[in-house]
């Protein structure tokens, strides 16, 4: 719950605020770029929720908080539990992100190997409930080190395999399914693992029919309304990131980008595919 006496002083005047808890994970401004901002890196609000759209974003940033640092001044009610949050059919996001992974977002895919969960989110018992209801996980899926978050609780939960590249293994030793290489594998049936070392070593992008789960790898912009990555954060090589782009732009052809980190977009294929191949050669001219 977040804390009124930690209310950040940027915040726009009205109910709703961010507290000082902040972590600046970014996850608000990727769900809701209308009413969060950031002020000295933290996110504060920036527009207060005008409207019930406004509002239902402003919620589901609230409930995916991984440090509750959002609210309202007058406790309103909640519309009861928004996660998981339906994105296109079968494809949920989970919200309630884990401050170990930094705020990432999860997602699980229903009726597809028995279920998938793609990276953690935390292991609240609410959203276990919600999500046995939807049919359980059979797999995780993890895209990198960075996001394991409760990966091992939802995994003995339901008893599922964990896969992750064995580049990034040290990070999920409880693993039972290895990445290896750089080669796109369909290691399940409709789920392909595409290896896209840059972000860390062992990155994983998993296409899911017409989804790319990019984790860290791979984004959409709302600044600059294009896809983006994150040089900043590259925690491995920069130059690897980009050849690894590259690769996945010839592997698979999605419309749709859901990552850890980041915003969300859907395209047309060949856009997506287009738009990706454009990236990879802005950055490699910003390096020359």
């Amino acid at each position: 719950m977040a804390r009124p006496e930690l209310r950040h002083p940027a915040n726009a005047e009205g109910a709703w605020y961010v507290d000082e808890r902040c972590i600046d994970c970014g996850t608000c401004r990727d769900l809701a770029p209308i009413t969060f901002g950031e002020n000295a890196l933290q996110s504060v609000v920036s527009h207060q929720p005008d409207d019930p759209r406004a509002e239902q974003g402003a919620w589901l940033a609230a409930q995916a908080c991984p440090t509750q640092s959002i609210g309202t001044s007058d406790r309103r009610s909640r519309p009861g539990r928004l996660y998981p949050w339906p994105l296109l059919d079968g494809v949920y996001d989970l919200g309630y992100t884990s401050p170990d992974s930094f705020g990432a977002s999860s997602y699980l895919v229903a009726d597809v190997a028995g279920g998938l969960l793609v990276d953690s989110p935390r292991f609240a018992p609410a959203l276990v409930r919600t999500v046995e209801a939807l049919g359980g996980i059979s797999h995780v899926l993890l895209t990198h080190r960075d996001d394991v978050a409760d990966a091992r609780r939802w995994a003995e939960h339901f008893q599922g395999r964990v896969w992750v590249h064995a580049a990034d293994r040290s990070a999920a030793p409880f693993a039972t399914d290895l990445v290896e290489g750089l080669e796109a594998d369909e290691v399940l049936p409709g789920v392909v693992a595409v290896p896209v070392p840059g972000h860390t070593r062992g990155s994983v992008v998993w296409v899911v029919g017409s989804v790319a789960f990019t984790g860290d790898s791979l984004a959409w912009s709302h600044e600059r309304q294009e896809l983006t990555a994150f040089k900043g954060a590259c925690w491995y090589s920069w130059p690897e990131q980009l050849a690894s782009l590259e690769r996945l732009a010839a592997a698979a052809r999605p419309s749709w980008v859901l990552p850890g980190h980041g915003a969300r977009c859907q395209l047309d294929p060949d856009e997506l595919h287009d738009r990706l191949l454009a990236l990879v050669a802005r950055e490699r001219a910003a390096a020359a």
